[in-house]
């Protein structure tokens, strides 16, 4: 969604050359970036005239998966304050006292579909005068999707999904292999990763599963992201 799209000068909305990048707040093991150092590196070393980009402020953060080093290597600046940007950029929707007035935000913001717990967000947008660019309705002229979920974010969901599959099935009443599965952000590489989904399939390769939940059927559909 856009809400508005409006020129009003120096300093608000777009065209002031100045990009912010928001701190992640929504979920505790969010490490993913909207722009990577070597992103911000092509944006402001290309020039404004090229790129329209003048100035990178990134907010600092401790767990984010590139450290503010890198940015500030690049060029960037590290600061809280967004303020003079008119265009902030994120992964997932911001706390609402993040939202600036007369600001253009793009992030997923999870609210097209009407989400009852992020509808405060986009009143606030609202009430803000700020504009809103959700990547989940970013999309070609055929009206297909431009931003969506990669095969990463497949490989995490799918570890994710065997380790809640664990959890679901114990609280039944059983105890099966994926209850050795920790969450997809605890795995320092896909290869780690890989290793203990593969694990749990040797040990149910030799041991089976509780006759219980048995046969367990598995179905994968879709365009293969």
């Amino acid at each position: 969604m856009s809400s508005k799209l409006t020129e009003k000068g120096e300093g608000t909305m777009l065209g002031n050359g100045v990009l912010g990048i928001l701190a992640e707040s929504t979920n505790k093991w969010e490490r993913r970036v909207p722009l990577t150092p070597s992103h911000c590196a092509r944006l402001l070393h290309s020039g404004k005239g090229n790129s329209g980009v003048a100035r990178i402020v990134v907010q600092p953060s401790t767990k984010r998966i590139h450290h503010d080093a890198l940015y500030e290597d690049v060029g960037c600046e590290i600061s809280n304050n967004l303020s003079e940007c008119g265009l902030i950029l994120g992964i997932k929707q911001p706390q609402l006292e993040m939202i600036l007035p007369d600001r253009a935000y793009a992030f997923f913001s999870h609210t097209h579909k009407a989400q009852k717990e992020n509808m405060p967000l986009l009143d606030k947008i609202l009430a803000e005068n700020a504009t809103l660019f959700d990547y989940e309705l970013i999309a070609n002229e055929c009206g297909k999707r431009l931003l969506a979920f990669g095969k990463f974010a497949g490989r995490a969901g799918l570890i994710d999904f065997l380790r809640g599959l664990g959890q679901r099935y114990l609280n039944l009443g059983y105890s099966t292999p994926f209850l050795s599965l920790g969450a997809s952000y605890m795995y320092p590489s896909l290869a780690a990763a890989k290793a203990a989904v593969i694990s749990v399939g040797e040990e149910i390769a030799t041991m089976g599963l509780p006759s219980g939940i048995c046969p367990l059927i598995f179905v994968f559909t879709g365009s293969g992201n």
